[in-house]
């Protein structure tokens, strides 16, 4: 299988979090839902999963595993799970 490039993984994860944080805050917008959408499909595609608590769950991993890169350095939300969706 095909594995993303960690700076890619990072990007995404931070996208949907930040963009769930959004919806959680207040009014949606249907861009809000569409972009929130997109991103949660983009990351299960990279990830090879189909529900995007899992994608993130191996994001998460595949970043922890990364060269160079420890669970220490990464931002909170590439290691805390979040709000659930």
């Amino acid at each position: 299988m095909l594995m993303a490039h960690p700076d890619v993984l990072r990007d995404l994860v931070d996208r949907y979090t930040t963009l769930q944080a959004l919806t959680a805050g207040g009014e949606v917008t249907p861009e809000l839902r569409r972009r929130l959408e997109d991103t949660a499909y983009t990351l299960c595609v990279t990830t090879g999963t189909r529900e995007v608590e899992t994608a993130l769950d191996r994001a998460r991993r595949r970043l922890a595993d990364a060269p160079g890169t420890s669970a220490r350095t990464l931002p909170d939300s590439l290691t805390t799970a979040g709000p659930a969706a």
